[in-house]
């Protein structure tokens, strides 16, 4: 099976079977899950949950890769292909039973936050997800405050979901070979919200704000949504960063914004 990885699609294929091995060992895929992988390539984690016995959707971009897969696995009553863009494929619609869903895959570097921001919509519906992103991304994603990776990124996944980085993947092991070192992260979606907020929207734009202009105190930054006297009668020092913020900090914040 032969195909030219192509750099609009920001293909980078997985062979490393040791790595294939470590990812599915933390993952613990088990027969009759019903599994949602994201930018399958040319297989290398698809036919392993095949083995396993879970009942496959695959979400494919790539017409070209669509037609490999559909030979490849033509045998295979357990696997759905879909040829379709992940960034606005309906999730949602592949939970048709009670199984909630888990979610795997090898994400594009260019489109992994907002594609992880989409499926965070049916967050609901899913029980885990494990994915293979830049290092600096998973580096982000599971940031704590006061660190230099702390930012919006951290806050809302971690609104959403637990975070835990699993390990990093190097370069070698993809063909062709990135220039960035890889990791794998796994997001666990919240059964209930661990902090109570006004409202997402009104959420997502006081952290965003803050974050804008991270350089500021809080008390420039947010002045507009909440005055230094607010932020001290809610024991949160104006003088501070948006990066020393705990996710908390921001939900209180927002519960007495002018938003």
């Amino acid at each position: 099976m032969t195909h030219q990885a192509r750099k609009r699609f920001g293909q980078n294929f997985l062979q490393d079977h040791s790595i294939i091995f470590n990812i599915l060992a933390h993952a613990q895929p088990q027969q009759d899950q019903h599994w949602i992988e994201i930018g399958p390539g040319l297989g290398a984690l698809t036919e392993p949950l095949l083995a396993a016995g879970v009942r496959l959707d695959v979400v494919e971009l790539d017409r070209d890769l669509v037609g490999l897969l559909q030979k490849r696995f033509a045998g295979s009553s357990q696997l759905q292909i879909h040829s379709a863009d992940a960034l606005t494929f309906d999730f949602a619609a592949l939970a048709n039973d009670q199984q909630k869903l888990r979610i795997i895959g090898n994400l594009p570097y260019n489109i992994s936050t907002p594609l992880m921001f989409h499926l965070l919509e049916t967050a609901n519906l899913v029980q885990d997800m494990h994915f293979m992103l830049q290092k600096e991304v998973v580096d982000r994603i599971c940031a704590e405050p006061g660190s230099k990776q702390y930012g919006r990124l951290s806050v809302m996944m971690q609104y959403f979901c637990a975070t835990e980085w699993l390990f990093d993947v190097p370069p070698e092991s993809f063909d062709p070979i990135p220039k960035v070192m890889s990791a794998i992260v796994k997001l666990s979606p919240h059964s209930t919200p661990p902090v109570e907020i006004k409202d997402f929207k009104s959420f997502n734009q006081l952290v965003t704000q803050a974050f804008s202009q991270r350089r500021k105190t809080i008390r420039n930054s947010l002045r507009e949504l909440v005055d230094a006297q607010q932020m001290q009668a809610l024991s949160i020092d104006p003088g501070l960063r948006a990066e020393d913020l705990s996710l908390e900090d921001f939900a209180r914040l927002n519960r007495h914004a002018m938003l």
